[in-house]
């Protein structure tokens, strides 16, 4: 039953990881058509929690008091994992390199490991350590070296704190969390983020404008909602779902590291659909990445115990 799980959990992240990677292919033509970002993702966190309310009521069974007793880890991802995570990243962007941003913001992984050591007070395993040097290597190729330039205080804090985000949502992600369904902690956590992030606009906090005429897409025209629904229902309803799902069964940790590879599917997907070139460093990043995955699974069950974290509702 182990076994099935584990590959369970492998498939959810592989399948969330590959969804979010479709984010930046669709939402490109919506920000290119006059859409800020923060006007664009509280739109696809609205449009996906209202997607995945259905599957919400069918997971709950009529058990609506999960919600109430799971209050805390849904306001956690919703306001933590969804939006603290996307204005420090846009807050970021304003002031350094999108690619420094990124860079800094997956370093999530690393915070983790971290955060596991100083609880626990045990150095993680090699096998950890040599992943978390790999994975950070290849991160770096794929965005590319030039990433490491940025001097502005304010935005690498602001990038730090989406990491410290990032990080938030891997952790109550894999916590058993009252026993809510992962679609419920998703869907209910984007419901709670929408208004979040679209206050956050009003009160002109983040630059927030929307146009609602045809877009460019793929070298035709399309309607506006076309790219918002697609980033909607694929990059962020399939992908939450699924990257919480993955945390549940393999842990914030483990399922942080294989998140990363949503920067080389974000490049595959660029290059597939927007003709964006792949290099062979990047696809070497990628391979690096791989690299730190493997050897964060490597690593032997009774490492793993010796490095977790006091009882909190899962192992990072």
């Amino acid at each position: 039953m182990a076994t099935v799980s584990k590959s369970t959990g492998l498939i959810a992240a592989a399948v969330s990881f590959i969804s979010f990677g479709t984010s930046g292919a669709f939402v490109k033509p919506l920000l290119e058509a006059g859409w800020s970002p923060t006007a664009a993702v509280t739109a696809r966190a609205l449009t996906a929690g209202l997607v995945l309310l259905p599957f919400v009521v069918v997971s709950l069974r009529g058990k609506w008091n999960l919600l109430l007793q799971a209050r805390w880890p849904v306001l956690g991802m919703g306001l933590v994992g969804v939006a603290v995570t996307q204005v420090l990243y846009f807050a970021a962007i304003q002031r350094i390199p999108v690619a420094t941003a990124l860079l800094i913001e997956f370093l999530a992984p690393i915070i983790l490991v971290g955060f596991t050591w100083a609880v626990s007070r045990r150095r993680p395993a090699p096998v950890v350590l040599f992943g978390s040097v790999l994975a950070v290597g290849g991160l770096v190729l794929v965005i590319g070296p030039g990433a490491i330039q940025a001097v502005d205080p304010i935005g690498l804090a602001a990038a730090f704190g989406a990491a410290l985000g990032c990080a938030g949502y891997f952790w109550i992600a894999a916590r058993p969390n009252f026993g809510l369904p992962p679609v419920a902690l998703a869907g209910a956590g984007l419901l709670v983020a929408a208004p979040v992030l679209a206050l956050i606009g009003a009160l002109g906090l983040l630059p927030f404008t929307a146009t609602f005429g045809d877009v460019p897409l793929f070298g035709l025209e399309a309607a506006w909602w076309v790219p918002l629904l697609v980033v909607a229902v694929v990059g962020t309803a399939l992908a939450y779902a699924s990257g919480i799902t993955a945390s549940g069964i393999l842990g914030s940790r483990l399922a942080s590291f294989i998140a990363l590879l949503e920067v080389v599917s974000a490049s595959v997907f660029a290059w597939l659909l927007l003709g964006e070139g792949l290099s062979p460093v990047q696809l070497l990043g990628g391979a690096l990445i791989l690299g730190g995955i493997a050897s964060v699974r490597a690593e032997r069950p009774q490492e793993e115990a010796s490095t977790a974290a006091p009882p909190v509702g899962a192992s990072c």
